[in-house]
Protein backbone atom coordinates (compact mmCIF):
# COMPACT_ATOMS: atom_id res chain seq x y z
CA UNK A 1 0.00 0.00 0.00
CA UNK A 2 1.52 3.36 -1.02
CA UNK A 3 2.34 6.00 1.55
CA UNK A 4 2.46 9.78 1.21
CA UNK A 5 3.80 12.53 3.43
CA UNK A 6 1.41 15.37 4.20
CA UNK A 7 1.80 18.47 6.31
CA UNK A 8 -0.88 19.79 8.65
CA UNK A 9 -0.20 22.83 10.84
CA UNK A 10 3.54 22.59 10.27
CA UNK A 11 3.75 18.92 11.20
CA UNK A 12 4.50 16.12 8.78
CA UNK A 13 2.42 12.95 8.77
CA UNK A 14 2.99 9.72 6.86
CA UNK A 15 -0.27 8.25 5.62
CA UNK A 16 -1.14 5.10 3.71
CA UNK A 17 -3.66 5.13 0.88
CA UNK A 18 -4.94 2.98 -1.93
CA UNK A 19 -2.90 2.71 -5.11
CA UNK A 20 -3.55 5.66 -7.39
CA UNK A 21 -4.99 7.82 -4.60
CA UNK A 22 -1.75 9.54 -3.62
CA UNK A 23 -2.42 12.86 -5.36
CA UNK A 24 -5.99 12.89 -4.10
CA UNK A 25 -4.86 12.36 -0.49
CA UNK A 26 -2.21 15.06 -0.78
CA UNK A 27 -4.83 17.46 -2.19
CA UNK A 28 -7.22 16.69 0.67
CA UNK A 29 -4.47 17.24 3.24
CA UNK A 30 -3.55 20.57 1.63
CA UNK A 31 -7.18 21.63 1.68
CA UNK A 32 -7.56 20.63 5.33
CA UNK A 33 -4.34 22.45 6.18
CA UNK A 34 -5.82 25.58 4.59
CA UNK A 35 -8.72 25.32 7.07
CA UNK A 36 -6.32 24.85 9.97
CA UNK A 37 -4.18 27.81 8.91
CA UNK A 38 -7.29 29.97 8.41
CA UNK A 39 -8.55 29.17 11.88
CA UNK A 40 -5.12 29.76 13.35
CA UNK A 41 -5.13 33.19 11.76
CA UNK A 42 -8.63 33.90 13.10
CA UNK A 43 -8.30 32.57 16.67
CA UNK A 44 -4.54 32.56 17.23
CA UNK A 45 -2.52 29.80 18.82
CA UNK A 46 -4.95 27.67 20.84
CA UNK A 47 -3.18 24.34 20.80
CA UNK A 48 -2.77 21.77 18.07
CA UNK A 49 -5.52 19.41 19.18
CA UNK A 50 -8.14 22.10 19.67
CA UNK A 51 -7.20 23.74 16.37
CA UNK A 52 -7.44 20.43 14.53
CA UNK A 53 -10.83 19.65 16.12
CA UNK A 54 -12.15 23.10 15.17
CA UNK A 55 -10.92 22.66 11.58
CA UNK A 56 -12.51 19.20 11.41
CA UNK A 57 -15.83 20.59 12.63
CA UNK A 58 -15.61 23.44 10.10
CA UNK A 59 -15.03 20.93 7.30
CA UNK A 60 -17.97 18.81 8.47
CA UNK A 61 -20.12 21.95 8.57
CA UNK A 62 -19.24 22.60 4.93
CA UNK A 63 -20.03 18.97 4.13
CA UNK A 64 -23.42 19.20 5.88
CA UNK A 65 -24.24 22.37 3.91
CA UNK A 66 -23.22 20.68 0.65
CA UNK A 67 -25.39 17.66 1.51
CA UNK A 68 -28.34 19.98 2.24
CA UNK A 69 -27.88 21.68 -1.13
CA UNK A 70 -27.60 18.32 -2.91
CA UNK A 71 -30.83 17.13 -1.27
CA UNK A 72 -32.60 20.35 -2.31
CA UNK A 73 -31.33 19.95 -5.88
CA UNK A 74 -32.43 16.30 -5.95
CA UNK A 75 -35.91 17.38 -4.86
CA UNK A 76 -35.94 20.08 -7.54
CA UNK A 77 -34.85 17.57 -10.20
CA UNK A 78 -37.66 15.22 -9.11
CA UNK A 79 -40.22 18.04 -9.34
CA UNK A 80 -38.92 19.14 -12.75
CA UNK A 81 -38.89 15.56 -14.06
CA UNK A 82 -42.48 15.08 -12.91
CA UNK A 83 -43.48 18.38 -14.56
CA UNK A 84 -41.72 17.30 -17.75
CA UNK A 85 -43.66 14.02 -17.74
CA UNK A 86 -46.91 15.92 -17.24
CA UNK A 87 -46.10 18.28 -20.13
CA UNK A 88 -45.23 15.30 -22.34
CA UNK A 89 -48.55 13.63 -21.46
CA UNK A 90 -50.45 16.86 -22.21
CA UNK A 91 -48.59 17.19 -25.51
CA UNK A 92 -49.45 13.62 -26.44
CA UNK A 93 -53.13 14.19 -25.57
CA UNK A 94 -53.19 17.36 -27.69
CA UNK A 95 -51.47 15.52 -30.52
CA UNK A 96 -54.20 12.83 -30.43
CA UNK A 97 -56.94 15.48 -30.38
CA UNK A 98 -55.30 17.28 -33.31
CA UNK A 99 -55.03 14.03 -35.27
CA UNK A 100 -58.69 13.28 -34.58
CA UNK A 101 -59.76 16.79 -35.70
CA UNK A 102 -57.56 16.50 -38.78
CA UNK A 103 -59.20 13.16 -39.59
CA UNK A 104 -62.65 14.73 -39.18
CA UNK A 105 -61.66 17.60 -41.47
CA UNK A 106 -60.29 15.17 -44.07
CA UNK A 107 -63.54 13.16 -44.02
CA UNK A 108 -65.60 16.38 -44.35
CA UNK A 109 -63.48 17.47 -47.33
CA UNK A 110 -63.84 14.06 -48.93
CA UNK A 111 -67.61 14.28 -48.42
CA UNK A 112 -67.67 17.75 -49.97
CA UNK A 113 -65.59 16.50 -52.89
CA UNK A 114 -68.05 13.66 -53.48
CA UNK A 115 -70.99 16.09 -53.41
CA UNK A 116 -69.17 18.43 -55.81
CA UNK A 117 -68.39 15.54 -58.13
CA UNK A 118 -72.02 14.44 -58.11
CA UNK A 119 -73.37 17.92 -58.79
CA UNK A 120 -70.77 18.97 -61.34
CA UNK A 121 -72.00 18.99 -64.95
CA UNK A 122 -70.56 16.30 -67.15
CA UNK A 123 -68.06 17.56 -69.68
CA UNK A 124 -69.29 17.63 -73.27
CA UNK A 125 -67.10 15.93 -75.65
Amino acid sequence: MPEVNVEINGRKYRMACEEGQQKHLIGLAERFNTHVEGLKGAVGEIGDNRLTVMAGIAVLDELAEAERKIKALETEVTVLARAGQEVAAEYEALEHKFAAKLGEAARALEGAAVVLDETAPLPHG
